[in-house]
């Protein structure tokens, strides 16, 4: 039997589990629950038991397997193996990852940020094609990323090289929690989609279902806003206009100075589909220069939920080396 590998998409409600091929076709998948209780303690001892406890319900052993790869929340160090700073899964303090699950499984272990690892899935079996210059944003709660470029992940000299949600889109703007100003993340992300909405309520004179809801206090989700848009809201389709104007400046910015062949926009606020990205592609011919306009794509990704296993698990194939 040709040997498989394992992805881990660690988040902070589910852990997401799968085994595939080497070619990045996913064979088996399972998620657990994340326990964040005693300051995360529990979380990687629950990953051990169940990739053993898999291992022996499908009837393999641990050398069939080529290694583990996991995208994880939080400041990640690649080669110790190492997580701090993870906020939502309680981690505070260095969480030695790669010594424990190695130690706990016997199958060598590699980690990278979760933005990147789903960066590398989309690339390599999603909308990126398996291309050497493919950029990543997932648009979610927050706003991540990933960059490739000639083929290579980048990371920069502290780690946090594809961190497009604090690139400047508006410099008067909202405060982010970064400490700086207007960051893509304040506007476009699910949270920033209705900190906009409402913004634009206090101001908006009109007729508007958008506009009665958040008065009334009702709750209104970044999904209530695309709706109405497409339901022909005319103040949730200045919203979304807005929105759409930070995202194409964002990605014009990416695509002048990386000229990708696609910027992939991924994560919950991309469920709003071809309606957001029709808008963002005419902001981002907008502030791109010919050459750039004419050869980078921007696409909607198309793993959904697997892309972090996916990716997670391409960083075990470096063990194909070895």
């Amino acid at each position: 039997m040709s040997k498989k590998l394992i992805g881990i998409d660690l988040g902070g409600t589910t852990i997401k589990f799968a085994i595939l091929t080497v070619d990045g076709d996913v064979q088996q998948k399972w998620s657990i629950e994340t326990d964040t209780t005693n300051e995360g303690s529990k979380i990687v001892p629950s990953i051990v038991e169940s990739i053993n406890k898999h291992i022996a319900k499908y009837e393999m052993s641990h050398s069939d397997f080529i290694g583990i790869g996991m995208g994880s929340p939080g400041t990640v160090d690649r080669e110790l193996g190492t997580v701090i700073g993870a906020y939502n899964l309680n981690w505070k303090t260095l969480q030695q990852v790669k010594q424990e699950i190695e130690a706990g499984t016997d199958i060598p272990f590699a980690i990278d940020n979760d933005a990147n690892v789903a960066a590398l899935g989309e690339r390599w079996k999603g909308a990126g094609e398996n291309g050497d210059d493919v950029t990543f944003i997932t648009l979610g709660t927050g706003v991540g990323g990933g960059i490739i470029a000639e083929g290579r992940l980048l990371h920069g000299v502290v780690g946090a090289a594809g961190e497009i949600g604090h690139i400047t889109v508006d410099p008067g703007g909202y405060d982010c929690t970064c400490g700086k100003k207007g960051c893509l993340e304040t506007v476009a992300s699910a949270t920033g989609v209705v900190r906009v909405a409402r913004d634009y309520a206090d101001e908006f004179a009109g007729d508007s279902r958008l506009k009665y809801l958040i008065d009334d206090g009702q709750e209104v989700t970044a999904k209530t806003v695309f709706d109405l848009a497409k339901d022909g809201d005319v103040l949730a389709i200045k919203i979304i206009d807005k929105v759409s104007y930070y995202l194409g400046l964002a990605c014009g910015n990416i695509g002048n100075m990386l000229n990708p062949s696609d910027i992939v926009i991924g994560g919950g606020v991309s469920a709003a589909g071809d309606f957001l990205l029709e808008q963002v592609r005419h902001y981002f011919e907008e502030f791109t220069f010919p050459q750039v306009r004419h050869s980078t794509n921007i696409k909607l990704a198309q793993l959904g939920n697997d892309a972090g296993v996916i990716g997670a698990s391409s960083l075990a194939k470096q063990f194909l080396k070895k």
